[in-house]
Formats: C-alpha cells, structure tokens, sequence
C-alpha cells in the first residue's frame, strides 16, 4: 500500500497530543482587537481541543500524527 499523503493546510492548523487528541487555535484573535476586552483576548490565546464530532475528519488529513 503507498503512503499516504497529509494535508498540510490542516497540519499547520491542528496539532497532535500524546492522548490522541487534537488542538487547534480559537477563532477572533485576529485583527480588530481594540474594543474586545483584556480577559477575552487572554481566553482566545489558549488553544481549544477539537470537538470529537471534527476529529474524525482531522484525522484523516493528517494520518501520521
């Protein structure tokens, strides 16, 4: 069987724990960051695990992590 090939668009984006589950970076900590207060952009730095409903799909993007 030939290898399988990773998505590497997901493989910047997800990375693997040691338990097999996935993190991934929360959403709005981008750009217009003025009005969001000092607690909201402390919680939206830390990383979120993927939800198990998505990490089925992950896994299959990135079959070697």
């Amino acid at each position: 069987m030939s290898k399988l090939k990773t998505r590497k668009s997901a493989a910047k984006r997800f990375k693997a724990t040691a338990t097999g589950k996935f993190m991934r970076r929360r959403a709005f900590h981008n750009h217009l960051l003025d009005h969001k207060s000092s607690k909201l952009k402390r919680h939206l730095s830390t990383k979120a695990v993927v939800d198990e409903r998505d990490a089925d799909n992950v896994r299959l993007m990135i079959p070697y992590a």
